[in-house]
């Protein structure tokens, strides 16, 4: 039996099969069906909004990569943001551009992805769009697949972290990425790892308790890598960061600037390692570390072994 392509069940259909598996909380007024979602605010908090594009070709490769992590990724990019702002997840939107000869069955695998881990975190899918990818070229190619997510999250006022929070004297931390466990075999280690790339985890609960403990005075996610981070944090806060390399926590020692995705960077005041271990001890005892200190200087210092020198280039798109 052929499986079903996206042309053969139609826009409407195929929103249809999706949308049906929402559920809504009572703050979802008006869901999937209308022109938009209505959504009644948190009371006594803010609205924080986020949007995070996945394209084919760039972001992932079907030919590795399976659907429901496709999903995953496409939300936790998302729910990333929203940690490093302090914000709980609420609500988010979902946006398609599918060739027309996709099986209808790739889009469950990412929807599947998506809804776990939006069940994960209490997040409401509202709504979204459905579009064509054009055909390319001459050999009128199918176009990518494209998904792009919106979320919504809420936080108190007070509680609101950015990137332009950091002071000098400030000391740099981040999450740890996973290290590899010597009492797991060589083969294990490679599916965790193989794991923690497909579908990595949002430290949404860390964002939350560091906004909320006010242990952090400035906050990024390293979705685009720890120099890229380090780059918009200091540039944000106008400041300079001196980063010491053996503090660095690197993923089975590999040692990468670029390999530390959804982890979060942020600044710490030194009196207020007390607040930080409440953090990290609420937060499952993530393991948290102290990379660098925050400078008037604002160059971004690598302190190796050797001597200083500037941090490698973070990744940026176009370049």
């Amino acid at each position: 039996m052929t499986n079903r392509t996206v042309s053969d069940i139609g826009e409407h259909a195929l929103i249809a099969r999706i949308t049906s598996r929402f559920a809504m909380p009572p703050w979802v007024l008006v869901g999937p069906g209308d022109d938009a979602a209505v959504i009644q605010p948190e009371r006594g908090a803010l609205d924080v909004l986020t949007t995070d594009a996945l394209v084919e070709g760039v972001h992932f490769d079907r030919r590795f990569v399976p659907p429901d992590a496709i999903g995953h990724r496409a939300l936790a990019v998302n729910l990333s943001d929203l940690a490093a702002m302090g914000a709980a997840p609420r609500a988010a939107l979902l946006s398609f551009v599918l060739p027309d000869g996709l099986d209808v069955e790739v889009v469950d695998g990412i929807v599947d992805g998506l809804i776990a881990l939006a069940t994960r975190h209490r997040v409401a899918l509202v709504g979204g769009n459905i579009a064509r990818s054009p055909r390319l070229g001459p050999g009128q190619v199918p176009g990518p697949l494209m998904i792009d997510v919106t979320a919504i999250g809420s936080v108190k006022i007070r509680r609101v972290l950015t990137r332009g929070g950091a002071r000098p004297g400030t000391n740099v931390a981040q999450s740890n990425v996973e290290t590899a466990q010597s009492n797991v075999e060589a083969d294990l280690q490679v599916r965790l790892r193989e794991e923690k790339y497909l579908r990595p985890e949002p430290r949404v609960r860390a964002g939350l308790l560091l906004g909320r403990n006010r242990a952090a005075t400035a906050c990024i996610d390293l979705s685009d890598g720890l120099a890229d981070g380090l780059r918009q944090l200091a540039a944000a806060s106008r400041v300079g960061i001196t980063v010491d390399e053996a503090s660095i926590p690197m993923a089975d020692g590999v040692a990468e600037y670029h390999s530390d995705d959804y982890e979060l960077l942020f600044t710490v005041r030194p009196s207020s390692r007390g607040r930080l271990r409440a953090v990290k001890s609420r937060a499952g005892d993530l393991p948290i570390t102290r990379i660098g200190i925050v400078t008037r200087d604002t160059r971004i210092v690598l302190r190796t072994g050797s001597g200083d020198r500037d941090l490698p280039a973070g990744y940026e798109h176009f370049r």
